[in-house]
Order: C-alpha cells, then sequence, then structure tokens
C-alpha cells in the first residue's frame, strides 16, 4: 500500500471503534470474518487506516440495510469483481482503440493514390 493519508494505517483499535460508533469486539468480528484486514505492528496490535475506517461505514451501511455478515462479505466479494473488471474493461477498450488505430496508419501507408486521367470518348457513330 502507498504511503498516503488514506492508506496509512494509524488507529489503534479502540480509536478506530470510537471513530466508527462500535465495540472494539465488532471490529475484531469483522476482521474475523473476513470482512477488515487492519495492518499490523511488529507486536501484533491491530491499525487501521481511513480506508479501512471507509470500509468500516460500508459494512454498517448494508447491515442497516438487513444484511447479514455473511450477505455482506459476499457483496463486497462481488463489488471487488465488479471493480475489478471494470478496470479491466477500461484497459481493454484502450487495447483495441490503438489496435483501430495501428490498423488505420497501416491502411494509409499501404494504400497507392489513384490517379485518375480522363481518358477522350469519341462519341459513338450511328449507322443508319
Amino acid at each position: 500500500m502507498g504511503n498516503d493519508r488514506a492508506t496509512r494505517a494509524v488507529y489503534v483499535i479502540s480509536v478506530a471503534a470510537e471513530l466508527s460508533g462500535v465495540h472494539p469486539q465488532t471490529l475484531r468480528v469483522y476482521e474475523r470474518k473476513g470482512l477488515l484486514d487492519p495492518s499490523r505492528t511488529s507486536g501484533g496490535s491491530r491499525r487501521f487506516s481511513e480506508e479501512d475506517l471507509d470500509r468500516l461505514r460500508h459494512i454498517q451501511s448494508l447491515t442497516t440495510a438487513g444484511l447479514n455478515l455473511e450477505g455482506v462479505r459476499r457483496v463486497m466479494e462481488l463489488e471487488d469483481e465488479v471493480a475489478r473488471l471494470e478496470e479491466e474493461l477500461v484497459a481493454t477498450r484502450a487495447e483495441a482503440r490503438e489496435a483501430v488505430a495501428v490498423t488505420h496508419r497501416q491502411y494509409r501507408r499501404e494504400l497507392v493514390p489513384l490517379r485518375q486521367h480522363l481518358v477522350p470518348t469519341r462519341p459513338a457513330r450511328h449507322t443508319a
């Protein structure tokens, strides 16, 4: 992870719990269920980042909407898959645009200009 503010794991579990309005034990349950994956210090203490807190808020919104924790886990897994597929689609579209551009450039190089000369024609003779 990067070292920017959102990904820097700085909050101990009690502060993360207070900031998110849940009990520290709830954070432990969420981690055990695979919903959260906080960083750990060398001593094994959990450290939460702003991204972790955003994820926690998302979990809370889904549970408030009536999903159980397994439903939350599945929804978040599907959201991650959709995000991955969207990134793949953007990359594939860019590759396709580049392939079309390369093909068009090739066509322009390979096309030989056709010079059309007008050939005078005589009017057809009518035999009577």
